[in-house]
């Protein structure tokens, strides 16, 4: 029973690390991002003022382009955003944003977002 012990805490070490493999990876999974703004930025008809802000997908398996928009520390629900795909032929290693022309004297419109590593992003209406 004793030159068994190790075998079972090894055993009972491996099985609790799998099991918190899948929180280490949250971040991926809703691609939470943050963003400093320099300047006002219109999301959807929200204007942001400059600022940091968290952007992440909702925590749903079956809709995967809805957009959360908070303040730095999560506390405060700014904007929620339904989007599209939009695809690209390369990766980055690194966020994405493109942006809408808009008239002078109007803050910019953010386009689209794409996380680092993925070739499948999302874009986000004019207004």
């Amino acid at each position: 029973m004793k030159r068994n012990l190790p075998v079972f805490a090894a055993l009972a070490m491996s099985l609790i690390s799998a099991a918190c493999v899948p929180s280490l990876r949250a971040s991926e999974l809703d691609e939470k991002t943050i963003i400093t703004l320099s300047g006002p930025l219109s999301v959807k008809g929200t204007i942001l003022p400059a600022g940091q802000y968290v952007l992440k997908l909702q925590d749903s398996m079956y809709n995967r382009s809805a957009v959360s928009v908070f303040n730095m520390d999560e506390t405060r629900l700014i904007a929620t955003v339904l989007t599209i795909r939009a695809y690209r032929l390369r990766p980055a290693g690194k966020s994405v944003f493109s942006f809408y022309e808009t008239a002078p004297g109007e803050p910019p419109a953010l386009h689209m977002w794409f996380y680092p590593g993925d070739n499948a992003g999302l874009e986000f209406e004019a207004k």
